[in-house]
């Protein structure tokens, strides 16, 4: 069995008497990418706000690369923690350009100020703005982009330290069926990039599920309904517990479909 990348014992997160994740366990090991999938309201943002050590659990143990939340310094961890989600989207000044968009990644800090970048930050950042076919963007100010070009940057800005665990919080969420796609190959071929870390994504929907994802978990009302290897955890069954209503899943190669089971 590989090292666990992450992992959660029992954890608990509770908010106003109510539990948001509910007795939750999992392991993530080197070398899968996970898709976290569950209705609005499951706890499956909760867990990227765990991962990404912006949250403590309530009771239970979460370990990140080896560290166990609440007993490491948490700003030596984030730099080794690339994050991509509409919360970090909105801290974003509207006039940063694209380019100190990813490269202030390196300082784990939003906004340029008077930190200083060498050569080879600006270097890395222009390469993988352009990896995202956003490269023409870099010098255009945050705020003009487009959605679907504002997830491109934040998916480069989550790869600027180079990390060890990827986390991508809804990162489709917003874009038409053409900004979709062209996410989700690129997205792909990330996925199949052996040197790539650990990444887990959140999604509600199957269809933004990329190729080469390799794990599955779906949580509904704070638990884990199913998780593990993808084609094994993404059934009708499980689909249809998870939200509630008669699913039918499909796969065609490395994609998947979901739709609604007449009742008629």
């Amino acid at each position: 069995m590989s090292v666990a990348a992450a992992s959660f014992s029992d954890v608990v997160v509770r908010r106003s008497g109510r539990n948001i994740l509910d007795s939750v366990s999992l392991e993530i090991h080197e070398g899968e990418r996970w898709a976290v999938l569950g209705p609005n309201g499951a706890g499956k943002s909760t867990l990227v706000r765990l991962l990404s050590t912006r949250l403590h659990p309530t009771s239970g143990t979460v370990t990140i690369l080896g560290e166990q939340l609440g007993r490491v310094d948490i700003f030596e961890l984030r730099p080794l923690i690339g994050l991509a989600s509409q919360e970090l989207a909105d801290t974003i000044p509207v006039e940063e350009k694209a380019l100190d968009v990813v490269v202030t990644a390196g300082y784990s800090i939003v906004g340029r100020w008077q930190e200083s970048y060498d050569e080879m930050d600006t270097e890395r950042a222009s390469t993988l703005l352009a990896a995202f076919g956003v490269g023409h963007l870099a010098d255009r100010m945050f705020g003009t982009l487009s959605t679907g070009e504002r997830k491109r940057v934040l998916a480069a800005r989550a790869l600027m330290t180079d990390p060890e665990l990827l986390l991508l919080d809804e990162p489709a969420a917003g874009l038409d069926l053409g900004g979709r796609e062209g996410l989700v190959r690129s997205l792909g071929r990330l996925a199949k990039d052996p040197a790539t870390p650990v990444t887990v994504l959140v999604t509600h929907h199957v269809e933004e599920i990329p190729p080469g994802y390799t794990h599955a978990a779906l949580v509904r009302e704070g638990k884990i309904v199913a998780a593990g290897p993808i084609a094994e955890t993404l059934t009708s069954q499980n689909l249809t517990r998870t939200f509630g209503l008669p699913l039918v899943v499909e796969q065609r190669g490395e994609r998947f479909t979901a739709r609604s089971l007449s009742l008629d």
